[in-house]
């Protein structure tokens, strides 16, 4: 009982040199993103202007970003997972890129975004202030025939490329989603209702409540890419 009792204060005492040591850690990060910025007016991410919320439901927020060529952002403060499409950068077209930043969800983080030029810097955005849902089994879409590319307890993001004439089946999706055009073309995406959003460029888009059935149709006349991004709760 002894050796158990030395035993068990040796673990509490690991345990919060730890907890001291990830302290500091924190302390010194918060510490010197304050000296890196210091004279700056910093914003929360949803306050700096050229993250434009151009849709939100509850917790949930749509971003359009764009930063113009020679422009530099506020420093903004990330403090929730985000998703982010990315449609254009300083050099040309990006298609639709895609990737997730969860870590802002437990450890904030402040940056200021540079654009150098010559074109300008778009990304769609999606921004998720809830808690997340760990298990990635629940809430999986029905009538979704590929993998999703990105899977996290804040997001899915599905890439789904369509022929000309070609449509995916209905799909229905337990949580809000967004459909973000990739590539040139023209694309339908049709309500289980028959109310249809039409989509003429990159970057354009159109937002789905949770448990809406769809599908995405190619009305052009050339391949076309979507992104559907997905909001877990």
């Amino acid at each position: 009982m002894g050796q158990l009792n030395r035993l068990l204060r040796i673990i509490n005492l690991f345990g919060a040199a730890m907890g001291v040591v990830f302290a500091v850690v924190v302390a010194f990060s918060v510490s010197a993103q304050e000296q890196e910025f210091a004279g700056k007016k910093v914003v929360h991410l949803l306050q700096e202007p050229r993250h434009r919320t151009v849709h939100q439901d509850g917790d949930i927020y749509l971003l359009d970003v764009q930063i113009n060529a020679g422009d530099t952002s506020f420093p903004h403060i990330h403090d929730s997972a985000i998703l982010l499409t990315f449609i254009s950068s300083a050099t040309g077209p990006q298609y639709g890129r895609v990737s997730s930043n969860t870590d802002y969800a437990t450890q904030s983080h402040t940056h200021e975004v540079s654009n150098p030029g010559p074109g300008l810097m778009r990304i769609i955005a999606l921004t998720n202030l809830g808690p997340g849902e760990p298990d990635l089994m629940l809430g999986k879409p029905r009538g979704m025939t590929d993998d999703p590319q990105i899977e996290n307890a804040w997001f899915r993001s599905y890439r789904i490329m369509l022929e000309p004439g070609q449509e995916t089946p209905m799909q229905l999706h337990s949580n809000p989603s967004v459909v973000v055009q990739a590539t040139a073309g023209k694309v339908h995406v049709s309500r289980e209702d028959g109310i249809t959003a039409e989509l003429v460029a990159m970057g354009d888009w159109t937002w789905r409540a949770e448990n809406g059935a769809y599908l995405i149709k190619n009305a052009g006349t050339e391949a076309v890419e979507v992104v559907v991004n997905e909001a877990r709760r």
